[in-house]
This record gives structure tokens, C-alpha cells and sequence, in this order.
């Protein structure tokens, strides 16, 4: 590997071993000062290990002073660097105190405790996952070290008059000088990982729920002033998701009192921390003017997930870093079924696979690519991944595809009721689901050790004389960093055969103990096998992995008559986008290669999609998602020695012809839903119907740039920020839109969560001169390059989301990227390795580019880099 000056030592799976002490209490004690804050820790441990020093992570600390059962060490007695503390001559149980002083004003890393907002009204919060509370006070910082915590928290009463910390408020009073104090204990045991607290001036809005075990609980959520107004919606999500989780997973809620507090300076979506989540505003804010329909199911799916860890995550915790995927896959999972289940599941769906295929897909394809669990890592902050969440995600749906819906639930009753308060590993959850319900699962493992993502090809064969059918799969995963060969997986393979009239036809699988209905699914697990269907009364089209059964790319062999069949008629929602988007994907092929489109197939693809615009039953979302072509980053994300001007010509062509051929329908269409009352509101169906309504204005001005006055109207009576923004998108793609920009601009000048929508709107417009604007707005007054959400608005929006600016001949746009990545990296590291992570597919660019990115990924590897950002560079370039 090409090491970049900065990279820690990489640490392997194979090393793994159990804590040589074991901490039993923590007693912390905070005199909060954003200047200066003391923090007095007394911990109790206990040795495991005889002979073992105690050595505890220790990074960015003023340490004061170290005492063991009281007695008051001197400097000789303990070795002290900048990365921990270690007391050789201790043993058996003790007493061990420090006191230390951090400087949370000048903490711009994000990682411990630090402070947010502006400066005449900040307040202090932490984040510690994944290493962030050894920034607080040394510790055992690792996730296999669950404790009970008590916590004191001191603070001046005007400046801070708001205490918080997790578990519950045991006791609150005055202390002199203008002073109080709040103390809380949290009877559960956790790893530092979640500790939290929070202290500043903040309003809030409270809630009561009450679990099915009869507990009630108090629900609060903070927010600054400016803000507390739009936190309703997120109140709901809350009570929405408690109930989901008794429902659907028997899990209740464990405390008297759940915390949410929202921060505009946070690195991540949101955190989980027991009783005290912490989110960024972006995912906690909502109402009809300032958020849009995605961003209100957004607040809902990230709620969720933050208090669905509240089991998978928090009450089970994972051993170690290399098991993330434990609680985020899972949790993951869960959240994806919480909105399916509320909202629209086939939307959900769709969306999903389009994120796995762009980010995850793309991550495999390339020098980043990793297992789920990997077996080695330098930065663990770099491997909270599309990989980890999405493909994670997707492996526990396999496995709840395989075990039915009853035995996954089974199977994670047994999982939580035998490891609750315990640290565990991917083998402990696959146990528990196989015990569960009598099946071994350990096959599954090769999932979570193997990088790189399937090749799944089918073949079909129709035999008119027999009336059968035989489809043969076979399965291919290519090398990747570190893994060369691959070993064949368990794939499960929903599928149903449609008959010319499309209609799912009854299923007689040869060696099945009877007929399985219309639809069934195939656990596929050899290098190739060949599976028979009888009674089948003419050819079919194939409807393979309906739903998306697994993570994998489809190669399958089909005629655009037999896939146009699905997209009219597929049972399956998500399969009949499928089918739409294959179809797509192959023109786009076609058109690049050939430098023009097939007319008859376009014509053909386009009278498909007339059909579902024209179907007044059919899901106005699906429908919109079927009108929309996919990005030009997944467009390309399995080809080599591309050309972004080449890849833009093809896909505005296709978009263009397409639009062209349904012109008519899109009119009928786009003034049919104007006209109707249906499209306000703020439920699920009107919001259907702004998506398809807001997907037919983009295409009719794609069609004929003479329909830029419906998009002028749409802006002027837009009641809500969804129609609003997607007006000024297309009048942003029509280079003409100065004037409507700076409106929008001025109305919401004190809104810095739709400001950064308004960032990215011009950062992705698809022409080469969209870098000079991103230049020019970097030195807008509402942007910092402190800021997470400005940075990837602007600078990430526009390195991972304009591939044909990015990727200018003249290399301008690297060259600007790598040295807004230098200059995050001595603000925010995380921040600044996720924005190096848009060179990871920089191989697969024809060769003049290829040179220009690889010299600034060097020119980057020369200077003195984060251990984050030093191990993306030296991996992208290993």
C-alpha cells in the first residue's frame, strides 16, 4: 500500500482480543467552559489480564492529575503521550482518577466535546462514536467495554441553562456563584461510544409516550430558538417509531426520558447515544416551506433508525469496529421496513437500490472496496461506509427473505434475549437466528468476509414441445484489494414468469413438494445450476429478484419485447421499475457507444412509459421514478476509460428523445395534476403526486425549451419548498435563472438548511463553468468551511455530483477539490476523507484524466495528512 504521511498502523481482525481490564463504574464530573473545561473521571477495574498494565486511550487531553485508590500519582509513575496513558504497577481491582482539561471552543474536529452554533449563543455537545470520548478523558475507548456511568454536570446557570446527559435526572440544584448542577445516571450498561451531554441556552418541545409494558415515557426535543417551530414533525416520527418497534419487533423503550437535540455543526447524520440522540438539523427540521417531500421522509427514516439502535446498537452493542455492520446493517434494515411500512414501500425500495447501486456498487468496483466486516482497518472512521450500511442492510434482508417474516422475528427475539448488555460479533447473530428456527446460517458468513459485488447471469431456455421452461444462473465475483479469489454465495432469487397478457403464470418447479404459487424464491448458492419449470404455456418474461432479493448485478438475457412486458405489467412494483430502468440502461449503452440511439427501440421504450403515465391507478411515485433516468455516475459505474463529455452527450440525448416522444402525455399529465387539490398536503399520496407533477415539468422542458414558462409559473405559485426547488432547477439547467436564484436566495437568507440546497442546485448544474460559481460561492456569507453541511452542499455536491464539470479536461476541477480537502483537513478530518473518496473510481477515466487526478491525489499524499485523510489517499492510490 502507497502509505500517506499521517496513516496510523493498520490493526487486523486477526489480532482481536478481549480487554485486559474491565471497567465496572464511571464517574464523571464536568466544570463545563467552552475556554476551558475540567473533567474529573473516577473509574472502577478490575484486572483480567494478571500482569497486564492499565493502559487507557488518551488523545488532546491537558491531564492534571492521576490518583489510585486515592493516592495522588507522581509523573514518574504513569507514562503519558499523545496517544495514552499507562500505569504499569496496578493489579487486581482499583480505584483510578484523573483530572483533565479540554478547550471544546477550539475543537473543530467534532469529535468529543465541542461547540456549536453561533458564537453570541453557542452551546457544548459531544460526539464519541467511534473514538471521540478519549478527546474527553482517558478510557478503556473501545466498544467491548460496557460500563454504568454517573455523571455531574457544572455550568454557569445563564450561559448553560439547559444539563444534559444520558440516563435519567436523579438530582439538580444551585451552587454558588451563579452556578447549578444537574446529575444523571444511566442504569443500563454502555460503551464510551454513547456517552453524551449537552449544555447551552435551548428551547424546547415536549411530548408524552407510553410503551406497551405501561412505562411512560417523557419525549423532549431541543432545538435553537429559530428553530424549535419545525421540530413537530420529528416529534411524530418519534412516537411513530416507538410504536413501529412494539408492533413489528416487540422492542419497548427503557428509560422515563428520551432526549433529541439538533446541531447545524455535526460530521454525521445523527447519534444514537442512549437516551441523549444528537442530530444534525438537516435530518430533524421540517415544515412545508423549508423542507421538501424527501426531507420530510428523510426526518422520518433517520428518527427511526437513531431509536431503533436504542436495541440494535445500544442495549446489543458490537464487539469491536470490525463488527459495525452488526448494529448498522441491522438498523438499517429496520429503518428501511419502518418507512415501507408508513409510507410507500415500493418508493422506499427503489430509492434504496439506487443508493446501493451508486455508492456501494461503485465503492466495490474500486480501490476503496471492502468486506462488511472487514478484516483490516487504519482509520475506522473511514469505513462508515455505503458498504457497511447499504450492502450490510441488504444481507440482513436475505436473511429475512430466507427465514419468512415470523422466523426473522424469532430469530431476533433469541438475539436480543441472550446477548442484552452484551458486545458481540456477526457470528453470535447468525447463531441466534439459525437456533431460532433450526437452520444454519454460518454460509452466510462468506457475505460479510468477501468484497466485491456478484455478477448474477441468467439464461433462459423455452421448450414449446415439453411446455417448459429452464432458467440457468451463474454467479462471478471479481478480485478486489486484498481478495483475489471468491468463494459462491447464497443468493436469493425471488422470481415470477409473466405471460403475455402480464400476468404472473403458477409455478411447477421440478423437485419442489408442490406448486408455489405465482411467486417463489430460489436459494441459488453453486457456481451455476439450472432450474426447471413444467407446464409453462408459452415463453415467459422473467421477473427475477422481484423486490430486489439480493445485492447483486443482474446480466440477464432478455429481449426489449419480454422486458417491456414487465415495465407495463409487472406485479411488482419495484421489478416493473426494474425493467424500466434495465431498458434504460441499455440505451444509454447503445447511444455512447454508437454515438446515436436506435429510434424504433426508443419509440418502443417510450410508449412503455406512456403507458404508466396514462395509468391513473398506477403509483404516481413509481411512475416518476420511471420517468427518470439514472445519474451519469450509475449510469457508468461498471465501465472503463470514460469520457464525462462523451457519457453527458449520450444521457442528454436519451433524455431528451424520451421526453420528446412523450410530450403529449407528459402536458396532459403535468396540467391534470396542476389543476387537482390532491397535490397539497402533506401526506404520502399528495407527495406522490408532486413527484410525478414536478418529473413532468423536467421532462416537458427537456422536450422543448419553450415550456420554460410553466416552470416560471410553477415557481411563482409554489406553496411548498418541493415544487419551489424543482422550478429552480429547471430553470437553473436552463442557464437562465440569475434573477429567480437571488430571490430565493434573499427569502430564505437565514435558513442555512435550505441555503445549502441552494448550493448544491448550482453546484450539480451539468456545464463545465459550474466550477467558477462554485469558487464564487465559497465566498458567500453563508458559507463555512467549518461547516459539515456547507462543505458537502458545495464542494461535495459538486465532486460527486456533476460529473462533467468535476471531471473538466483541464483538471481545474480536481485540482480545486484536492485543495478544498487540504484545507478541511485542518478543520474536520472525517469531513475531509469522505470528500477524497470522489477520486475512488479514478482508473476508470480515459488516460489524460486519469493522469491529472492521480497528480493531485500525490500532490495530497505530500503533505502532512490526518490519519483519516492519509488513509483514504494512500488506499486510492495503493
Amino acid at each position: 500500500m502507497n502509505t500517506a504521511a499521517g496513516a496510523k498502523p493498520t490493526i487486523f481482525l486477526r489480532d482481536h482480543s478481549a480487554p485486559a481490564w474491565r471497567v465496572d463504574e464511571v464517574e464523571l464530573q464536568f466544570d463545563l467552559d467552552p475556554a476551558a473545561t475540567i473533567v474529573a473521571s473516577r473509574l472502577t477495574l478490575e484486572q483480567r489480564e494478571a500482569g497486564a498494565p492499565l493502559r487507557l486511550d488518551a488523545e488532546e487531553l491537558d491531564l492534571l492529575e492521576v490518583r489510585v485508590d486515592g493516592r495522588a500519582l507522581d509523573a514518574s509513575e504513569y507514562a503519558f503521550d499523545a496517544q495514552s496513558l499507562t500505569i504499569p504497577n496496578v493489579h487486581g481491582r482499583v480505584i483510578v482518577e484523573t483530572r483533565v482539561r479540554i478547550a471544546p471552543e477550539t475543537n473543530t474536529s467534532l469529535q468529543g466535546l465541542y461547540a456549536s452554533g453561533p458564537t453570541e449563543r453557542r452551546f457544548l455537545l459531544t460526539q464519541c462514536e467511534a473514538e471521540g470520548f478519549r478527546r474527553i478523558t482517558p478510557f478503556l475507548d473501545r466498544p467491548d467495554v460496557l460500563a454504568r456511568y454517573t455523571v455531574t454536570l457544572r455550568a454557569d446557570r445563564d450561559r448553560f441553562p439547559l444539563l444534559l446527559a444520558n440516563g435519567n435526572l436523579v438530582e439538580a440544584g444551585e451552587l454558588d456563584g451563579g452556578r447549578h448542577f444537574a446529575r444523571f445516571v444511566d442504569p443500563h450498561p454502555k460503551p464510551s461510544y454513547l456517552f453524551a451531554l449537552v449544555a447551552g441556552a435551548l428551547e424546547r418541545i415536549e411530548d408524552e409516550f407510553v410503551t406497551a409494558e405501561g412505562r411512560r415515557v417523557r419525549l423532549v426535543i431541543h432545538a435553537e430558538a429559530d428553530a424549535i417551530g419545525r421540530c413537530g414533525w420529528a416529534m411524530q416520527c418519534l412516537k411513530s417509531s416507538m410504536r413501529w418497534d412494539e408492533e413489528r419487533f416487540g422492542r419497548c423503550y427503557d428509560l422515563d426520558v428520551f432526549h433529541v437535540v439538533a446541531t447545524h455543526d455535526f460530521a454525521m447524520g445523527a447519534m444514537e447515544n442512549k437516551g441523549l440522540n444528537i442530530f444534525n438539523a438537516k435530518y430533524l427540521l421540517a415544515d412545508a416551506d423549508s423542507a421538501t417531500d424527501d426531507d420530510f421522509r428523510h426526518v422520518l427514516a433517520v428518527v427511526g433508525h437513531e431509536y431503533f439502535h436504542n436495541w440494535s446498537g445500544n442495549r446489543v452493542t458490537c464487539r469491536d469496529w470490525f463488527q459495525l455492520s452488526l448494529k448498522e446493517g441491522l438498523t438499517v434494515y429496520r429503518e428501511q421496513e419502518f418507512e415501507s411500512d408508513v409510507a410507500s414501500r415500493t418508493l422506499r425500495r427503489i430509492e434504496d437500490v439506487r443508493t446501493l447501486w451508486r455508492a456501494q456498487f461503485s465503492e466495490d468496483a474500486g480501490p476503496l472496496a471492502h468486506p462488511v466486516r472487514p478484516d483490516r482497518y487504519s482509520e475506522i472512521n473511514n469505513f462508515y461506509t455505503a458498504t457497511i450500511y447499504e450492502k450490510g442492510a441488504e444481507i440482513v434482508r436475505m436473511l429475512a427473505t430466507r427465514l419468512g417474516r415470523d422466523g426473522f422475528r424469532r430469530g431476533l427475539d433469541l438475539y436480543f434475549d441472550r446477548h442484552d448488555g452484551s458486545a458481540v460479533t456477526i457470528e453470535d447473530f447468525l447463531a441466534a437466528l439459525g437456533d431460532a428456527n433450526g437452520v444454519d446460517l454460518s454460509p452466510w458468513l462468506a457475505w460479510y468476509a468477501q468484497a466485491g459485488t456478484p455478477e448474477l447471469h441468467a439464461h433462459g431456455r423455452y421448450d414449446a414441445a415439453s411446455r417448459s421452461y429452464e432458467l440457468t444462473l451463474r454467479q462471478h465475483t471479481g478480485p478486489t484489494p486484498n481478495q483475489p479469489d471468491k468463494q459462491a454465495l447464497p443468493i436469493p432469487v425471488a422470481l415470477a414468469l409473466i405471460g403475455e397478457d402480464g400476468m404472473p403464470m403458477p409455478l411447477h418447479l421440478d423437485g419442489a413438494a408442490a406448486a408455489g404459487g405465482d411467486e417463489r424464491v430460489i436459494l441459488f448458492d453453486r457456481d451455476e445450476a439450472t432450474f426447471r419449470f413444467a407446464n409453462v404455456p408459452h415463453e415467459p418474461a422473467v421477473s427475477l429478484l422481484r423486490g430486489y432479493s439480493a445485492p447483486v448485478r443482474l446480466r440477464q438475457q432478455a429481449t426489449l419485447a419480454q422486458r417491456l412486458v414487465q415495465a407495463r405489467h409487472d406485479t411488482d412494483g419495484f421489478n416493473r421499475w426494474f425493467a424500466a430502468d434495465t431498458v434504460a440502461r441499455e440505451r444509454f449503452s447503445q447511444t455512447l457507444v454508437d454515438g446515436s440511439s436506435d429510434a424504433a427501440a426508443l419509440a418502443a421504450w417510450a410508449g412503455a412509459l406512456d403507458t404508466a403515465l396514462r395509468d391513473r391507478e398506477l403509483d404516481p411515485a413509481l411512475v416518476a421514478e420511471m420517468l427518470t433516468l439514472a445519474d451519469a455516475h450509475s449510469l457508468t459505474d461498471d465501465r472503463h476509460d470514460l469520457d464525462p463529455e462523451a457519457v453527458h452527450a449520450a444521457r442528454s440525448a436519451i433524455e431528451t428523445g424520451l421526453a420528446q416522444h412523450l410530450a403529449a402525455s407528459l402536458l396532459v399529465r403535468y396540467r391534470e395534476l396542476s389543476s387537482e387539490a390532491t397535490t397539497r398536503g402533506t401526506g404520502v399520496e399528495a407527495a406522490a403526486r408532486r413527484r410525478l407533477r414536478n418529473a413532468c415539468l423536467a421532462a416537458l422542458v427537456r422536450a422543448d425549451a419553450a415550456h420554460r414558462s410553466f416552470a416560471d409559473v410553477h415557481y411563482v405559485q409554489a406553496d411548498n419548498l418541493t415544487d419551489r426547488l424543482a422550478a429552480l432547477g429547471v430553470l437553473v439547467s436552463l442557464g437562465d435563472a440569475d434573477a429567480t436564484l437571488e430571490r430565493f436566495a434573499q427569502r430564505y437568507a437565514h435558513d442555512a438548511l435550505v441555503l445549502d440546497k441552494w448550493f448544491s442546485l448550482q453546484a450539480t448544474r451539468a456545464y463545465p463553468q459550474a466550477l467558477d460559481r462554485v469558487i464564487e460561492l465559497t465566498s458567500h456569507p453563508a458559507y463555512r468551511w467549518n461547516n459539515p453541511n456547507n462543505v458537502y452542499a458545495l464542494v461535495g455536491a459538486f465532486a460527486m455530483r456533476n460529473q462533467r464539470a468535476f471531471h473538466r479536461a483541464d483538471g481545474e476541477g480536481y485540482r480545486f477539490v484536492a485543495d478544498a480537502i487540504a484545507r478541511v483537513d485542518a478543520l474536520t478530518p472525517q469531513v475531509s476523507a469522505r470528500l477524497a473518496t470522489a477520486f475512488g473510481a479514478w482508473r476508470r477515466y480515459e488516460p489524460a484524466r486519469r493522469a491529472l487526478m492521480q497528480r493531485e491525489l500525490e500532490r495530497l499524499r505530500a503533505h502532512t495528512l490526518s490519519p483519516d485523510l492519509a488513509d483514504i489517499v494512500g488506499r486510492l492510490l495503493g
